[in-house]
């Protein structure tokens, strides 16, 4: 062994701290959204004034989820693994320490921006186009630095998680950037350069693999490295997760037009998309089964590490919702389930299941080997994992029931051909599956509050053992 190798690599790991903390309290703030507005649907009394109306907080609670936790869990655990699997420092820790803070004045800017009705009205693209500039200025500095410092690694191989980041983001820039082009008329208006049936195509085409790329390409990243990493074994099938890669990679992108089934979209392109939909469910299996595998001989592990824990159960999650979700592009159960609650239970499996499941067992990872300690509370994960778990299936069970019993009374007849429900009558009908999705969602929500007490604790408690160290033994 060389110098260079004996001697121990000296990471950038302080903005990977400072992603992670925020990460967490990302997560409170976006879950408490979600709880609030999940309230106002079931109680609309709670809409008293404008500023706090769901049309307004609904963008506001998906950003805060998906862009302020779920953004800053991505840039957390993309520079610290780029470093790890590289055995390098970052290419520019100033460059990481920009898109920290541009990162997070992105946010800043969306939550004064939505609760005053400033929004273009995309679904996952609300921000307007001083935003959108903002963000893609960002994103290329974190992309730019996570590729350099590929470049500049130490080791001959390029492992799988940095394959998948570097796919998210490629193809993040290039949807976001396409679909934000628009024409500004002042500096919180503007008009999208598309129209009618083509803006539709171009924002679904964004929106599904907002889903795809943003929230499985880069979580599965995430789980790459972390599963092996907990259960203290290699990937099952390094093979696997290679063809896993290149199946989602090039298999994705052709799937945004199942959201547009029975719409002015032309027919084929919606069956294009179920089709492509219902192969994909062969690579996202694949990948699923290798992460679980993985764990073959160690599955005694789960009765005490709860870290694990979430990790396994994200990878159900993820199973669950990548077969679910090509089942509801079928036309024939399209046209039961589309714009009923059946597609937000979908969407919360696959976001409370399976990202915020993983991002938690990755971030309680990191918590303990970026500040070189053990959690301040094994028994607290354990609570959070509970909370998380039923809350999870709280929810999505209540919107399943709710979804259904919604399409199936907006397509019921009676004997003269005439509706046999009103729509008022059919939203009367939801209040119950209403009130237990937001009881759901206050329970997911109490389980992170449960994760930043620990984890503060844990940092306080790691911060005190470095003092005790640094004070001179007295004679």
């Amino acid at each position: 062994m060389n110098a260079a190798q004996a001697t121990p690599v000296k990471y950038d790991m302080e903005v990977v701290r400072w992603f992670s903390i925020a990460a967490v309290i990302y997560l409170v703030v976006g879950t408490l959204l979600g709880v609030w507005i999940a309230a106002e649907l079931a109680w609309p009394s709670l809409n008293f004034i404008p500023e706090i109306a769901f049309g307004r907080l609904r963008p506001l609670h998906t950003n805060a989820v998906i862009f302020a936790f779920g953004g800053c869990t991505l840039m957390a655990t993309g520079y610290y693994m780029v470093q790890r699997t590289g055995a390098t420092r970052l290419w520019s820790n100033g460059l990481a320490w920009f898109t920290f803070w541009g990162w997070n004045l992105v946010i800043v800017l969306a939550v004064i921006t939505l609760p005053l009705g400033i929004t273009q009205g995309k679904e996952y693209a609300e921000l307007e186009w001083p935003i959108d500039i903002l963000i893609a200025i960002v994103w290329l500095a974190f992309g730019l630095n996570h590729i350099m410092t590929v470049a500049i690694r130490k080791t001959s191989h390029i492992y799988v998680s940095n394959w998948f980041i570097m796919s998210m983001i490629v193809m993040i820039t290039y949807l976001h950037v396409v679909n934000s082009l628009a024409i500004p008329v002042s500096l919180a208006t503007s008009y999208s350069i598309y129209s009618g049936v083509q803006d539709a195509m171009v924002q679904w085409w964004w929106g599904h693999n907002a889903v795809g790329f943003y929230l499985t390409a880069g979580f599965l990243g995430i789980m790459y490295y972390f599963v092996p990493k907990q259960a203290g074994r290699p990937i099952f099938s390094y093979r696997l997760s290679v063809l896993h890669f290149w199946a989602l990679t090039f298999g994705y992108v052709w799937l945004g037009s199942h959201h547009l089934q029975y719409t002015a979209l032309p027919d084929w392109t919606g069956s294009l998309g179920a089709a492509v939909s219902l192969a994909m469910i062969i690579p996202s299996w694949g990948g699923a089964i290798n992460g679980m595998m993985t764990l073959s001989g160690a599955w005694d592990r789960l009765r005490t590490d709860y870290i694990l824990r979430f990790l396994v159960v994200a990878l159900a999650f993820y199973a669950m919702s990548t077969f679910e979700g090509p089942v509801m592009s079928l036309k024939t159960v399209n046209a039961l389930s589309h714009y009923t609650d059946w597609t937000i239970g979908h969407v919360h499996s696959g976001a409370l299941g399976w990202v915020a499941m993983v991002a938690i067992g990755a971030l309680y990872h990191m918590v303990k080997k970026l500040w070189n300690t053990e959690m301040y509370s094994d028994s607290l994960v354990n609570v959070h994992f509970w909370l998380s778990t039923i809350g999870t299936v709280v929810y999505i069970v209540a919107m399943w029931v709710s979804g259904i019993m919604q399409g199936l009374m907006w397509r019921d007849y009676d004997e003269y051909g005439t509706l046999t429900y009103t729509f008022v009558e059919s939203v009367f009908a939801m209040h119950p599956y209403y009130a237990m999705r937001a009881i759901g969602g206050l329970i997911f929500h109490l389980g992170t509050l449960v994760m930043l007490y620990n984890v503060v604790m844990t940092v306080r408690q790691a911060s005190a053992a470095r003092g005790a160290a640094a004070v001179p033994a007295q004679a």
